[in-house]
């Protein structure tokens, strides 16, 4: 214990004696942690945010999209239009056992959608009560999105996107109320919370109204399908169920199952896949930045503490000659080196903390997400500091502890 209040009572008076140094040599550890622990809790932020708003659309979903052929089949030509109806998803129930759900889906965008004076002209969505759950829609409280019942009796309900109910209503209550799609009258069950949403297809969610798909058949007329929404088992190999689908509709509707343009498949996981690799690469690049201006500061600490054991040369003479060892003198010096960076780590973890907090206050949630202190931030920083104060203090350290006592008397 007497050793240990010794250690710091010397190193607390060479920093009393030298404190504009002292500072500068924290200064620059001070800024480095500071760095660190801002870009990478920035980089988890906006790696977190962008799996919510790719989320947004629905977890690992699929889109089918009909389109034509452009390789010929069984004497069929190429340019042929595929027209996918609602016995597509029997077919497809039927041929993968992968499939998980599944939900056919109507869109229209030409069709104005009217209340009171107010028109506008969202995209009209016939689905099934199954799309709330794959598309990720929850209603807000009070409301509720399209059930079974809905269905069966082709009732002329609606739900509505959250702007497209801030466009016709404006601040006033519209579950109740009732809207004109055409001239058809649609009674509001519901009203989608707001959501981060970075990906879509024709239009965002926020712009749709949402009908029964046999309510939408009957006033529109068409029985055809825009595209089809499945969603694999946890687990499922996805290249193996779209390759199980391709080929369940190929039989059907003969078109040659190899031929990826007669029916485009957007899977979403593999999209969410890629995202992941760019957000990761982007905080790993982020903290790499953040370490080489710790690394600088190291740099100066190492300096530092190069010059003060020029300095010392005649105390680490006495220490060796009354009987310190190399061992001794090499953790003394040693110790001094990391009690420099923790200081001034322990500051800037300080600042850094506010400038979080800070940044919390900002509106930039939506695009860059929520920087945060979390453990992956802390053990990346400690990991960092480490390093460099391991870096910095071993080669100054050994050098006092191989000093010459001969020669460190004689000066």
């Amino acid at each position: 214990m007497k050793a240990l209040a010794s250690f710091f009572s010397e190193f607390f008076s060479d920093l009393r004696a030298q404190k504009m140094r002292a500072f500068l040599t924290m200064f620059g550890i001070i800024w480095g942690t500071v760095t660190v622990i801002v870009l990478v809790a920035f980089g988890l932020g906006f790696q977190k945010q962008s799996m919510i708003n790719m989320h947004g659309m629905g977890e690992s979903i699929s889109v089918l999209f009909p389109n034509r052929t452009t390789k010929p089949y069984e004497g069929f030509g190429i340019g042929r239009e595929i027209h996918l109806t609602e016995e597509s998803i029997d077919i497809i129930k039927a041929k993968s056992q992968d499939v998980a759900s599944i939900c056919p889906e109507y869109i229209r965008m030409e069709t104005p959608v009217r209340f009171g004076k107010n028109i506008t002209n969202p995209g009209i969505t016939g689905i099934y009560p199954i799309y709330e759950y794959m598309r990720n829609i929850i209603p807000e409280a009070g409301g509720r999105f399209i059930d079974t019942l809905d269905v069966a009796g082709r009732k002329r309900v609606a739900v509505l996107g959250n702007e497209v109910k801030k466009f016709l209503f404006g601040d006033k209550d519209a579950l109740g109320q009732t809207v004109f799609v055409g001239e058809t009258p649609f009674k509001v069950i519901g009203v989608m919370q707001p959501k981060a949403q970075n990906s879509s297809y024709y239009t965002r969610d926020q712009d749709r109204i949402f009908i029964p798909a046999p309510t939408y058949t009957a006033i529109f007329g068409t029985p055809y399908l825009t595209d089809i929404i499945y969603k694999g088992n946890d687990g499922a190999n996805t290249e193996e169920m779209e390759r199980q689908v391709r080929t369940a509709l190929g039989e059907k509707y003969r078109f040659d199952p190899a031929d990826k343009d007669a029916i485009f498949i957007w899977n979403t996981a593999d999209f969410e896949k890629i995202l992941m690799y760019i957000t990761v690469g982007f905080t790993v690049f982020l903290g790499i930045i953040g370490s080489f201006t710790l690394g600088v500061a190291g740099l100066g600490v190492a300096n530092i503490m190069f010059i003060v054991v020029r300095e010392r040369v005649k105390e680490i003479g006495v220490k060796r000659a009354v009987g310190a060892r190399r061992s001794t003198i090499l953790i003394e010096f040693f110790a001094e080196t990391f009690m420099i960076i923790s200081i001034g780590a322990a500051i800037g973890f300080i600042i850094g903390w506010g400038i979080i907090s800070a940044s919390r206050l900002v509106p930039i949630r939506d695009y860059v997400g929520t920087p945060e202190i979390s453990l992956p931030v802390v053990l990346t920083t400690i990991l960092i500091l480490a390093t460099v104060g391991l870096a910095a203090g071993i080669m100054p350290a050994r050098r006092a502890a191989n000093v010459d006592v001969v020669e460190c008397l004689r000066d």
